[in-house]
């Protein structure tokens, strides 16, 4: 069995020919508004998305504040690092600021997501549309149940 060496520096991670930028580590190893516990989370939109392409799941809930903006991001993954980064990631871009309106919400990228995580490797890139697909799909449900004071409790 031929084990790869890793090569650490300053930037990267070097995995053959993957590389990981300091902040995809940082993200995977301290993901940022994780749902650790969903018992009694009340949120006012869910999206649940999957890739058959690898098997990676994806939960986001959103709880919206004044002016239609995402107070809350929170969400649970079962993928890869690349996957988990980028969600991690994605949740600050949400929460950032006072919180993204939901219009702009809706227009967010895996590119820009990629961008603020200083790049990922192109095999990986699929990893990365779960994310923003999951809070699109959170962002619907909101806005279909938006005045029914329904809460998405798990």
């Amino acid at each position: 069995m031929k084990i790869r060496k890793i090569k650490k520096n300053k930037q990267t991670c070097d995995v053959g020919d993957w590389l990981y930028s300091d902040t995809v580590k940082d993200h995977f190893f301290k993901p940022q508004n994780l749902l650790l516990d969903e018992a009694g989370y009340e949120a006012d939109g869910l999206g649940i998305v999957g890739s058959p392409a690898c098997g990676d799941m994806m939960a986001v809930w959103i709880k919206i504040g004044e002016g239609n903006r995402i107070s809350e991001c929170k969400w649970r993954t079962f993928g890869c690092a690349s996957a988990i980064a980028s969600t991690s990631m994605m949740s600050v871009i949400a929460t950032e600021k006072g919180g993204m309106l939901l219009e702009r919400a809706k227009r967010l990228t895996p590119e820009y997501i990629i961008e603020r995580l200083g790049g990922l490797p192109d095999r990986k890139y699929h990893c990365s549309v779960l994310g923003h697909m999951a809070l699109r799909e959170a962002i619907k449900d909101f806005e279909t149940n938006h005045g029914r004071n329904k809460k998405n409790k798990i």
